[in-house]
């Protein structure tokens, strides 16, 4: 009798641990998590976030509220839409810069994580550059998970191969031009563009225009001391131009991610892009300077695109324990060492391990070390909302007019109506 009572003892004390044990898992609470991680190696980098904070903070149920659209053109609208009607996500993905600052800091939608650098140690790990393009008043508003470099220009090594095409180091636009021809002669579209969101073509413009007026200029364009119907500005419009009779016919069908999808099934040769491309390789499982290549976009040598990605504590989270949690995991070593090789961007923090990044990582890290670092307009951080949406209205029609004289003057405009000019 005495056995059977001990066994159902030790039954009845099981259950009551599984018991226990969920009820803590429930009482751990929730934490929604929104972003525009959606394409395959994005949600792969993602869900390596995730696991990182699960293993820190095990029972939370961690709401993964994605929305779909590159760059986020989907997503802001619809977190726009929340924070205004006082439900927000616990944190939500956020570029530095005009982004944070202009869009949430000034709308008092997000709490300081100042005291955060402090405990987590980030202030002696994190270059004071980035720092400073989080913080207001003294307060920081947001920890990086990577730092994105935004002139990237990918090529499929096979189909160059195929074709007597050798890339260099760096590449101008009249070395593009003629690998474009040779391609063309081919029948092959030099160019993989997909626009169907309209800031892909909006970031090829982009990192053309930086490749014609250099990074220095760059700098007096956004702070209004170089007008945007300059003549220089005007050679990058017909250079972008020059490279737009260039790509594929089905571009404005596809997404960004599509448009890798083609160049990695060698549909075309070329692609103006971040290296959030990079992680769509590595989810196909090819191989660095052997599947697939990369240099700078043409003109951009020595200079790096700063496209950086954070996440901020909501002003009034439904669960922010659990939010300060999930920020010092994005800012935490195994985290960075975990989500940068599968995203394509590099870590936040100087002090990770070199040796766990490929070659394309490493080159990028000794770009961001040594190169000119420019904030990207088309992603939110060099210029306000406004200018960014007029950016994006003037490319739409620019791609199907191919005027000069009248995208830069509705640069201008925009420019004007953003506050962008001097005093």
């Amino acid at each position: 009798m005495f056995k059977y009572g001990l066994k159902l003892s030790l039954v009845v004390l099981a259950l009551l641990l599984v018991i226990a044990g969920a009820a803590v898992a429930q009482d751990a609470g929730q934490l929604e998590v929104f972003s525009w991680w959606t394409s395959g190696g994005e949600a792969a980098a993602l869900d390596a976030l995730f696991q990182v904070y699960s293993e820190r903070v095990p029972g939370v149920e961690i709401i993964n509220a994605t929305v779909a659209g590159g760059g986020g053109s989907a997503a802001r609208p619809v977190l726009q839409t929340r924070l205004a009607g006082g439900t927000p996500p616990d944190t939500w993905q956020v570029h530095p810069g005009w982004e944070l600052l202009g869009q949430y800091v000034a709308a008092e939608y997000v709490s300081p994580i100042t005291d955060l650098y402090a405990s987590e140690g980030w202030n002696e790990v994190m270059p004071q550059g980035l720092i400073d393009t989080m913080t207001q008043d003294g307060e920081i508003y947001a920890v990086l998970a990577g730092v994105h470099r935004g002139n990237g220009f990918w090529y499929n090594k096979t189909l160059l191969d195929a074709n007597g095409i050798t890339i260099g180091e760096t590449m101008s636009v009249e070395e593009f031009v003629a690998a474009a021809d040779t391609l063309k002669a081919a029948g092959i579209p030099a160019l993989c563009v997909g626009d169907s969101g309209i800031w892909a073509t909006a970031q090829l413009f982009e990192n053309t225009l930086l490749g014609t007026v250099g990074p220095e200029n760059w700098m007096k364009l956004f702070a209004g001391e170089m007008a945007w119907d300059d003549d220089l500005v005007k050679q990058a419009m017909a250079a972008y131009s020059t490279m737009l009779d260039y790509q594929n016919e089905d571009h404005s069908s596809l997404s960004w991610d599509q448009a890798v999808a083609a160049l990695m099934d060698g549909k075309c040769a070329f692609n103006s892009m971040g290296d959030w491309a990079y992680g769509e390789f590595v989810k196909a499982g090819l191989v660095d300077n052997e599947d697939f290549g990369w240099v700078s976009h043409p003109g951009t040598a020595g200079s790096f695109v700063i496209v950086a990605d954070g996440f901020v504590l909501a002003n009034g989270a439904p669960h922010p324990e659990n939010t300060l949690e999930w920020l010092k995991a994005v800012g935490s070593i195994e985290a960075q060492e975990a989500f940068n090789p599968l995203k394509g961007s590099i870590p936040a923090r100087t002090d990770v391990d070199r040796e766990k990044f490929g070659p394309y990582h490493n080159w990028s890290m000794d770009s961001f070390a040594n190169d000119s670092l420019v904030a990207s307009a088309v992603h939110g951080s060099a210029a306000p909302a406004l200018f960014q949406q007029a950016l994006n209205d003037a490319v739409t029609v620019f791609v199907v007019d191919r005027d000069v004289d009248a995208f830069a003057a509705a640069l201008v405009q925009g420019a004007a109506d953003a506050g962008m000019v001097a005093n």
